[in-house]
């Protein structure tokens, strides 16, 4: 017998009883769909943070400066300048930030999610960031502390018609004019994205508002050629002269918070991809349990063939590739229910957390879930059909 033979042997054995081959193969289709669906999510995940640090830049280094309850150890802004200035041939912008904690609101209209910040004109150098109208700030905002802003293009669209420009809105309660709209960067909902649901102000404004003297965070950029690590470390040894003591500060950069989010990442989906692929060993399980008991249906079978003058490895061939076409039809049907299940998952991410995350199946999960399903169903298999090809054809043949 021929394996072309077998295969087509396999088919008709397995479409003769439609319902028994279906629940057989049902571990192996929720495993194969469980992998693809979870590996898409870690892909998907790292895509977003990728995507959401790319506005930012990985060359980005952000400072802070913790406070003693004394204000003895501080750092200055024109101290941060000094520093830039002294190592411009590795740092290149800098801006200071101040956050605040207030109620964004316009007219009747209020936003309690809204992320309001403080920072100067060099801000706009750091992270790239496009207005659709308006104005960026400009120096003479800080020195004069303006009460002016600019507004994300969630708040843009929810609460003006049509130009905000010049528009008056309440920060913390304090009156602030509109000059410029951030571009929206979100794909289709405005708030999808931090920076479409944001306030912009001048630094020395939000210092003002929150009554400090001092600001405690920084946001500088290393030069192009210049790796971040080696920009960093100057950083923080000029950092260590000033404050005499590691502890009171601490320098993260942009491509240090990524590629430890990566590898978080990719741990949290490897384990949870281990523990799908445990479903595909309940299904290898399950194919070697219906497996016997064919062996055991078609024992009269085996014994006419064996009497006929049929080898042990082509019953052996027979019932193994029986059981490989078993899990290779369940793993291209878990397949396509795993692409179903990653576009379902997809939508409701979107729709919940307003979060644009595409779950994406890579091409080399579902190469590995495919192969994987079709090595448990011959590895599985193996028994059965060893049985089947060891059966004495005597014994078989008067089998009842």
């Amino acid at each position: 017998m021929g394996i072309g033979e077998s295969f087509s042997l396999a088919i008709k054995n397995i479409l003769s009883s439609k319902m028994r081959s279906f629940l057989t193969m049902l571990g192996i289709i929720i495993g194969v769909s469980a992998v693809i669906a979870i590996a898409g999510m870690g892909n998907g995940m790292k895509t977003f943070v990728k995507d959401t640090f790319s506005n930012i830049g990985t060359n980005m280094l952000q400072v802070y400066i913790f406070d003693d309850g004394t204000g003895t150890k501080s750092v200055s802004i024109d101290q941060i300048y000094d520093i830039v200035e002294k190592h411009k041939d590795e740092l290149a912008g800098v801006s200071p930030y101040v956050g605040i904690n207030g109620v964004v609101k316009y007219g009747t209209e209020s936003s309690e999610t809204t992320t309001v910040g403080g920072v100067s004109e060099d801000y706009f150098t750091i992270e790239v960031l496009e207005l659709s109208e308006g104005r960026k700030l400009q120096y003479m905002d800080m020195k004069n502390r303006q009460q002016v802003c600019l507004i994300g293009a969630y708040l843009a669209k929810e609460w003006f018609n049509g130009s905000p420009i010049g528009e008056e809105i309440s920060i913390a309660g304090y009156p602030f004019t509109v000059v410029g709209v951030i571009k929206q960067t979100g794909d289709s909902e405005p708030r999808a994205r931090t920076n479409d649901d944001r306030v912009i102000i001048p630094y020395s404004t939000a210092a003002a508002i929150n009554g400090s003297r001092q600001v405690s965070q920084f946001f500088l950029t290393s030069q192009p050629e210049v790796s971040t690590e080696r920009a960093r470390v100057s950083l923080e040894n000029e950092l260590l002269d000033i404050l005499g003591d590691k502890d009171w500060f601490y320098v993260s950069s942009m491509a240090e918070m990524l590629k430890e989010m990566d590898s978080m990442i990719s741990v949290v989906s490897t384990v949870l991809t281990i523990i799908a692929a445990i479903s595909l060993l309940v299904g290898g399980i399950g194919i070697m349990n219906i497996m016997l008991v064919s062996v055991t249906e078609r024992t009269r079978e085996i014994g006419i063939r064996k009497a006929l003058g049929a080898k042990e490895r082509y019953i052996m061939q027979q019932f193994v590739i029986e059981a490989g076409v078993t899990s290779g039809l369940g793993g291209v049907i878990g397949i396509l229910f795993g692409f179903l299940l990653s576009a379902g998952a997809t939508a409701l991410i979107k729709s919940l957390l307003q979060t644009q995350m595409t779950i994406v199946p890579a091409l080399e999960s579902v190469m590995m879930a495919f192969g994987i399903s079709v090595f448990i169903g011959v590895l599985f298999g193996y028994l059965p059909a060893k049985k089947a090809a060891r059966l004495n054809p005597i014994d078989a043949l008067h089998f009842d």
